[in-house]
């Protein structure tokens, strides 16, 4: 591993061809933060993948990409005078500080627990009127109901025991039921969100993030997928034209293959 004044030299490089880019390169120099954002959130998407692929090469690129579109903003915010990479590092150091009494002060936590729930009542301390303030609302639905959950879990607003969530989901797939019978699609849509809202909080007990989960899925999905479809060309047929028996002998070859 680099040293750590590697490491630094490293990161100045990037600020200074960060600062050569923004006053010489026609295309940096008319970016905003509002025309590099939808960037931002596709980079960050591309940093997930890789990481789910556990392809460390490829999570260093997107590390990369990721960490100039960083010093993009604190360039953007450096050149109207209202805070630059300085103030970034200095701001999360400071917060990070406050928010880990147990290593810079004399706080004692006895597990990570503990930690989470230290961090939530620090945040109301610092004036926010809601432990949920913090989500953001723009996260898709899977994601916010994953940190909403997490979130009030900090000042202790949980289910005690896992078997009790599993009831809930059963409940909640009971009303759904109820509303599918009715056939009133507005009822139907509302309980489905609670059945999906439910099987969230009970991946939570079951350590299991739901977002990685069902992205596994839809990853195993393409791939068997996409082997029916390699199957059909060999045999010179659309899928249109196979019947559902046929496209199951090839589904059913899919799934027995080793998964890479």
């Amino acid at each position: 591993m680099n040293t750590r004044q590697t490491q630094l030299n490293a990161f100045e490089r990037l600020l200074d061809i960060m600062d050569e880019l923004r006053e010489k390169c026609p295309w940096d120099k008319k970016q905003t933060m509002q025309t590099l954002r939808h960037l931002t959130i596709e980079e960050t998407y591309e940093l997930g993948d890789a990481i789910l692929d556990n392809d460390l090469n490829e999570v260093k690129k997107e590390l990369g990409d990721l960490m100039l579109h960083l010093v993009f903003y604190a360039k953007i915010g450096s050149e109207t005078n209202d805070f630059d990479i300085a103030d970034v590092c200095n701001e999360i150091c400071d917060k990070l500080i406050h928010r880990h009494p147990h290593i810079y002060s004399d706080t004692i936590v006895k597990d990570e627990e503990e930690v989470k729930q230290n961090w939530e009542k620090l945040k109301l301390k610092e004036g926010r009127k809601s432990v949920l303030e913090g989500v953001p609302k723009s996260l898709p639905a899977f994601v916010k109901a994953s940190r909403i959950q997490d979130k009030v879990k900090g000042v202790g607003f949980d289910w005690e025991e896992s078997h009790q969530v599993w009831d809930k989901v059963q409940e909640e797939l009971e009303e759904l039921q109820v509303e599918v019978d009715a056939g009133d699609q507005d009822k139907i849509e509302a309980e489905f969100g609670d059945v999906l809202f439910s099987m969230i909080n009970y991946a939570r007990f079951l350590n299991v993030n739901p977002e990685d989960a069902l992205e596994r899925t839809n990853k195993k999905f393409i791939k068997r997928f996409q082997y029916l479809e390699s199957k059909a060309v060999e045999l010179g047929k659309s899928l249109m034209d196979m019947s559902l028996a046929e496209m199951d002998v090839f589904w059913e070859e899919a799934k027995r293959l080793p998964r890479k």
